[in-house]
């Protein structure tokens, strides 16, 4: 049974001393809740032997698997702007890493498994809420397109955990393509640690941008790299509505993925502001603000890589890494534009877009317009009806304004416009993780009842598709939904 995974731990083996070998707390009555079959197909695992006893004890932490190099890493990173020089994985572990079956080495790791040598009081566990809801974003991040750790199972431990309340404890597994952070980095800046720091650098180069090894200028391209991949996931992110919530600098992996969600959640009504975290008193990181603190984060990053870029001149290394940084805010914008563009249905590059595109989101901030709804309702206009679109605003004269440009812009396109609403549902969804409908799930859960979660779960995979019998999933949430708060989960 224990030849379930085939371990391969270069992060282990390869990086000693930003780690401590580990293992995790033993679960009184293991028990696997729902295993991601289609990840494990992607893994080359065995989803019968995930689900039987001793896989519940694999996923767990209570039994570490053969092969296997349980430990927590240590990190550093800025918490709402404070810097901690230790954090390090508090309530986690990381099994080991394996290769999937396109041979891309992936992490497994395990999400609520006991206290580590870095849990600086906490109880180091997990309860199903926040299992569940890490579960549920990841894949329907991971169907939107956007990268994305992902589960592998959620599984019960068989205690209950004090958190407001006696909880159902709980252990996420969860597969990333490293969980390598700006914070890690910083450990080492930190400390002094150049040639840890080096050694470091070369490692995530080798394992996310192989193509850089050996190059005179890889720790200039590294911060470049990353620096474009957080373009790319941000406009992301903001094209879909998602606030993350918590982008502490621990919380940014270098690989361009989604990474730790705690107190996220999708908008409803269109707003800059936004903010669900209970913690985030001061909007530091509302949903407007997230290209900001990303480019933030990488101003941390590059601080980390300071001695690498030049060892020789400081002034030089600063001026090339700001250089370099400076460069964000097109890429972000080049991306954030892209995006949009496809959700406009406009397939050419014409000068006025940015200002089509930000006059629709003035109007639906306004109107506090649904924001998922306004833009799935464009492939409505595109077939030749306004009705739903123009349902979304209170002031018609002013949309019905902005509707005349739009049809300018459009009749410039060279397809037809049954292709174009067909390439507007492709990338505008029906379905998202819905706050309420989030809620809904997770309350049943904790209750026993699993159904509404796997309802939701089916829905949110699907999402450009309407299906008949979700339509309460795509609905916004009612009246009385709210303010909605989101936690941690610790």
């Amino acid at each position: 049974m224990s030849a379930i995974f085939t371990f391969d731990n270069s992060y282990a083996r390869e990086l000693e001393g930003l780690y401590l070998p580990w293992t995790g707390a033993k679960a009184p009555a293991p028990q696997v809740v729902r295993v991601n079959a289609g990840l494990a197909e992607e893994l080359g695992l065995d989803t019968k032997a995930l689900k039987s006893s001793e896989g519940a004890d694999f996923l767990t932490g209570t039994t570490a698997p053969e092969g296997s190099a349980p430990l927590a890493m240590a990190y550093a990173g800025h918490q709402f702007g404070g810097f901690s020089p230790q954090l390090g994985d508090g309530r986690a572990l990381l099994l080991g890493e394996v290769i999937d079956r396109n041979g891309k080495r992936r992490d497994i790791h395990l999400k609520g498994s006991g206290r580590t040598p870095f849990s600086r009081g906490g109880d180091g566990k997990a309860v199903l809420g926040p299992v569940l809801r890490e579960y549920l974003m990841g894949e329907a991040m991971h169907a939107l397109g956007v990268p994305t750790t992902r589960a592998l199972a959620a599984n019960l431990t068989g205690e209950m955990v004090w958190r407001e309340g006696g909880k159902p404890g709980a252990v996420l597994a969860r597969v990333a393509s490293s969980h390598l952070r700006v914070g890690t980095f910083q450990f080492c800046a930190a400390r002094g640690e150049t040639n840890r720091l080096r050694q470091l650098a070369d490692y995530a180069i080798a394992r996310h941008f192989p193509d850089l090894v050996g190059t005179q200028d890889r720790y200039l391209q590294l911060l470049s790299r990353v620096s474009e991949a957080q373009a790319r996931l941000i406009a992301q992110w903001v094209n879909l509505g998602f606030v993350h919530g918590v982008m502490n600098t621990d919380n940014v992996a270098i690989s361009g993925e989604t990474i730790d969600y705690g107190p996220c959640a999708f908008i409803d009504a269109y707003d800059p502001k936004a903010v669900f975290s209970s913690i985030d008193r001061n909007g530091r990181y509302a949903y407007g603000n997230q290209p900001n603190i990303a480019q933030w984060n990488l101003a941390r990053f590059a601080e980390s890589l300071l001695d690498l870029i030049d060892p020789h001149d400081s002034d030089t290394a600063i001026a090339k890494a700001t250089e370099t940084l400076n460069h964000f805010p097109h890429h972000y914008q080049a991306e954030w534009l892209r995006g949009v563009r496809a959700k406009l249905g406009l397939m050419k590059d014409l000068p006025n877009d940015l200002d089509l595109a930000n006059d629709l989101l003035a109007l639906m901030a306004e109107d506090r317009a649904d924001f998922t709804q306004t833009f799935r309702s464009l492939s409505d206009v595109a077939r030749g009806s306004e009705a739903a679109f123009r349902d979304r605003f209170l002031d018609l004269s002013k949309i019905d304004r902005w509707l005349d440009r739009y049809a300018k812009r459009s009749s410039l396109e060279d397809i037809p416009a049954t292709v174009r609403a067909a390439a507007l549902d492709r990338v505008n969804p029906v379905y998202i993780s819905r706050n309420h409908k989030v809620e809904e799930a997770l309350e049943a859960a904790e209750g026993g009842n699993l159904v509404p979660f796997d309802t939701l779960l089916q829905a949110i995979t699907s999402p450009f598709e309407a299906r008949d019998g979700f339509e309460a999933y795509a609905a916004p949430a009612p009246d009385d939904f709210g303010p909605y708060t989101t936690y941690c989960g610790t």
